[in-house]
């Protein structure tokens, strides 16, 4: 039974979310879905089209969404539509709907910097090396099944979330001299909710293409896809 998958990408250009979503795409036909892809996300006001959509994966950071697109998403999850994406693409969108982001239930904050002394004003003034650490649901879950903790070179997400998502894996942000907080904070880095019949998945790990072909990563990504598809 051949399965719908629906690629809506676009917004800010320095997440690459056409090249980004096309790694992925292959996987998704190779797994039997029909994959069609929009850059708009005006798609999730048509009510017929999101509920024959099986899996929503989507790459849009920070651009605008209309109410009628957010609550045709909110109402797909609810009956079922899964959604998956990663890095700002899904939890750094919409950032004005507050609907939106109870949705998913995580929104970027910041990706704290290196030191003063050593940023150059670029992209990689942010990219630091940091664990992915696994939690103990993590580790009993399908999608990081034999996995262990690892490490990357990219920006760190701190993440606002709230209780009702469940953490696969977390990455905790040291106390520097150089920043404001006192003490160390931990933001999840993996996880998944759950929307009335739907099912999402996120993962902050994703900024740049090589990271996206990183191997924990490619496999967490591929897996939370899958999960979240009705």
């Amino acid at each position: 039974m051949t399965r719908t998958a629906l690629v809506v990408r676009g917004g800010w250009d320095g997440h690459h979310p056409r090249e980004a979503t096309d790694l992925y795409i292959p996987f998704l036909r190779e797994n039997g879905f029909d994959v069609t892809i929009e850059d708009d996300p005006q798609v999730y006001a048509d009510a017929d089209r999101m509920a024959a959509t099986d899996l929503v994966l989507q790459s849009v950071t920070m651009s605008q969404a209309s109410n009628e697109a957010v609550k045709g998403l909110r109402d797909a999850v609810a009956a079922g539509t899964g959604l998956a994406g990663w890095h700002g693409g899904i939890a750094d969108s919409f950032r004005s709907s507050s609907d939106y982001l109870q949705l998913v239930g995580g929104q970027f904050a910041t990706h704290p910097s290196k030191h003063p002394d050593e940023v150059h004003g670029d992209q990689s003034d942010n990219y630091l090396p940091y664990t992915v650490e696994l939690t103990d649901l993590g580790r009993g879950h399908e999608i990081m099944a034999g996995l262990d903790d690892f490490t990357l070179t990219t920006e760190q997400y701190w993440v606002l979330h709230d209780d009702l998502i469940d953490v696969l894996a977390t990455t905790t942000h040291p106390v520097q001299p150089y920043h404001p907080w006192h003490r160390p904070i931990v933001s999840p880095a993996v996880w998944t909710r759950e929307w009335g019949a739907g099912r999402i998945f996120v993962s902050t790990p994703g900024h740049s293409l090589d990271v996206l072909q990183d191997d924990n990563v490619r496999t967490i990504i591929q897996r939370g896809l899958l999960w979240a598809a009705r």
